[in-house]
């Protein structure tokens, strides 16, 4: 089918299920949205910011001073335009994976390009986040931009958006330094003729510098929105001080609710400390492809962050599309479906129980996300052992290693 005709038909199909009643339906949904990413403390923080209030002064508003800016006098928040606004969104990721597509076979256009582009608006994973108008829509935006800006090459874009999207959500983070990697390489596949390196290294200095520049640039502009720096601690402290403990599909909530308070703080760091131990291990094993590498630590911050919504295993899930060249390593790929088949069932089953029907308890829905927690790392173990045996040759004898 033609790119042309297949993307404006899949956008428009998920405009239009956004002007049905299901946003209505979905849009307070544990599973879809987040205290960090929820549109209806989006819609009070922006009602109380109008009001001459500070949104921040109180416990629910959680979201950056700059989003309230945009969202209280560009985008008003409406039942027109947040339908509009959120598919626009889907809409510049899709095309975002299209061009990092495009980028890593080194070619204009390709057949592929309309499989790409499905594999990210039709991801149930990512458009019942969408439809529930949670932030992280927009977060997936510009983290698959400032991919798509790196592998072409175009700097000061890439940082800039990137730089947006780690002020909007701290643990992004944890993908800065393949994308610095990545902005000294090639996007091109080397998965199966794997090589050392050959950046200068040096070079991450001035460009983390720029980097430092827009955050910074950032910073000063939410401030300045606010009158003050108490958004800081609602926004940032919360990924590190995991203040509210509503329910999510991520591994962290139950864990603290049940958690000695003498305990927490030295907990809150392990937990903090171990979504970053994985960068540097993952870039230097896959340091042949940054892309990759950037891929797998996109499923460790999905696996772990503090709180996921669907639309983070989402991401990391869309972006399997990128790499067919490991489909035929994957060891357990049916295993791994059938996972996230088991799980995204009894995500709201077992969330019905407890919350709606009051039948059940925490445990019912605390073991749904475990076995989502589960899933997503077999994905993820799958996928470095994939890129691992990409890199094997098989023979009628048995294996040869290609790489030294």
């Amino acid at each position: 089918m033609d790119f042309h005709v297949a993307f404006p038909a899949l956008v428009a199909g998920r405009l239009l299920l956004a002007f049905t009643s299901l946003p209505e339906v979905l849009n307070n949904d544990h599973q879809l949205s987040s205290p960090l990413t929820s549109y209806s403390r989006l819609q009070e923080g922006v009602y109380l910011f109008q009001q001459g209030f500070d949104p921040y002064s109180g416990g629910p508003f959680r979201h950056s001073p700059l989003l309230l800016s945009v969202f209280s006098t560009v985008f008003p928040l409406t039942r027109f335009t947040s339908p509009i606004l959120w598919t626009i969104c889907d809409a510049v990721a899709a095309w975002a994976l299209v061009q990092i597509w495009r980028a890593r076979q080194n070619v204009a256009s390709s057949p592929r390009d309309v499989l790409i582009a499905a594999s990210y608006l039709l991801n149930p994973y990512i458009f019942l986040p969408s439809l529930a108008f949670s932030t992280s829509s927009l977060e997936n935006a510009l983290c698959l931009s400032a991919l798509m800006c790196a592998s072409q090459g175009r700097t000061s874009a890439a940082l800039m958006a990137f730089a947006l999207l780690v002020h909007l959500s701290l643990p992004s983070l944890v993908l800065m330094f393949p994308l610095l990697l990545l902005l000294l390489s090639s996007p091109v596949s080397h998965l199966v003729s794997p090589r050392p390196l050959s950046a200068n290294l040096r070079q991450l200095y001035p460009l983390s510098a720029e980097f430092a520049g827009y955050f910074v640039a950032l910073f000063a502009m939410a401030t300045l929105v606010c009158g003050n720096t108490s958004w800081v601690e609602k926004t940032w402290g919360a990924s590190l001080l995991l203040p509210d403990l509503t329910p999510n599909p991520g591994l962290w909530w139950y864990f603290f609710t049940e958690m000695f308070d003498h305990f927490r703080p030295f907990f809150l760091m392990v937990f903090s400390v171990h979504l970053l131990i994985y960068v540097a291990p993952v870039c230097i094993k896959y340091q042949h492809d940054i892309l990759y590498a950037t891929y797998l630590l996109a499923g460790v911050l999905a696996t772990f962050k503090a709180y996921p919504t669907l639309s983070d295993p989402g991401l990391f899930l869309s972006m399997t599309a990128l790499f067919p060249e490991t489909y035929s390593y994957l060891r357990h790929p049916i295993v791994t479906t059938l996972l996230h088949l088991h799980a995204s069932l009894l995500l709201p089953l077992f969330h019905s129980l407890w919350l709606t029907q009051g039948t059940g308890n925490a445990n019912f829905f605390y073991a749904s996300t475990l076995v989502f927690g589960m899933a997503n790392g077999a994905a993820l173990l799958d996928a470095m052992w994939a890129g691992l045996r990409a890199a094997v040759g098989e023979l009628k004898g048995g294996y040869e290693v290609v790489q030294e």
